[in-house]
């Protein structure tokens, strides 16, 4: 009996050892291939996390963009429509004004006085030769100091607003030149007469030639009306007959005021006056002044 016991329970244990070695390696494969596929799933599902970041972050980033080319779109429209609108208002707000050209050219004439009656070498004279004592002969009369004169010159517009002190207000460079008639007077030469023979005295015209260039301040610049002024500018004078030293050329400075009006289109009307004063030369005085009107064509 206790034989057969022991038989069966080594043969029980024997059993239970064969069991032991078969189950234990399957338990160990099952263990590893839970872990690789639990490893695996980890994996995966990082992956598919990392995936689905990098489409959030596209979807992030094409939204950004569309949003970015909307604004752009839409800020360029408005952008343009209120440029437009600012320009339609600036129009319609901005004052009509009249057409003006900047420069202009001009005809003026008018009358004409001299402080003083002048002499001249072949006029009234001081000297000996002059007052007849060598010759014999007249003495020949002064030059008048009322007279008359015409001319023309250019206007060129330099700025708009007298270099940023004052708006509207031009600043234009004249260049001018007029011819003066002081009347005529006798001679104090004497000249044979061809139909007598005997002396007869010559008349002589005395006059002269200006050329003057300078700076004019206009006002009011886009209305039909504008007067202006320049401040002080140098003329150059020829005068006829020459002095008694024979000289010609006398410098002096001019200051004038006047305006003139838009008739119609480009053309103008005006009237100055201008003052004249010029260097004593050899005793010939040539200061005068003059008032007398204009005609002037834009361009």
């Amino acid at each position: 009996m206790f034989k057969r016991t022991k038989i069966a329970f080594g043969l029980a244990s024997a059993t239970v050892a064969i069991a032991g070695v078969l189950v234990a390696p399957q338990a160990v494969a099952n263990s590893k291939a839970e872990k690789v596929a639990i490893a695996m799933d980890k994996k995966v599902e990082a992956m598919e996390l990392q995936i689905q970041q990098m489409a959030n972050m596209m979807e992030a980033m094409q939204s950004e963009l569309t949003q970015v080319q909307t604004e752009a779109v839409n800020n360029s429209s408005d952008g343009r429509f209120m440029e437009l609108e600012n320009w339609m208002a600036s129009v319609k707000n901005t004052p009509v004004q009249v057409r003006t050209k900047d420069n202009m050219i001009f005809f003026r004439g008018g009358w004409a006085h001299n402080l003083h009656s002048r002499n001249g070498v072949s006029i009234h004279s001081t000297t000996a030769l002059g007052s007849g004592a060598a010759l014999g002969g007249p003495n020949g009369g002064r030059g008048d100091s009322e007279g008359w004169y015409v001319g023309a010159g250019f206007d060129f517009s330099l700025n708009d607003n007298l270099f940023g002190l004052m708006d509207n207000t031009e600043v234009l460079a004249e260049l001018a030149v007029q011819y003066k008639d002081l009347g005529t007077t006798n001679s104090n030469i004497l000249a044979a007469s061809l139909g007598g023979g005997g002396l007869t005295a010559r008349t002589v015209t005395v006059s002269s030639v200006q050329v003057t260039a300078s700076p004019k301040i206009k006002f009011m610049k886009g209305s039909k009306f504008r007067p202006w002024i320049i401040p002080i500018g140098l003329s150059l004078n020829v005068i006829s007959p020459p002095s008694e030293s024979i000289t010609v050329l006398a410098p002096g400075i001019v200051f004038g005021v006047g305006a003139d009006y838009n008739l119609w289109e480009d053309i103008y009307v005006g009237i100055d006056g201008r003052y004249h004063e010029i260097a004593d030369q050899d005793g010939v005085d040539q200061d005068g002044f003059e008032l007398g009107a204009y005609v002037g064509i834009g361009f």
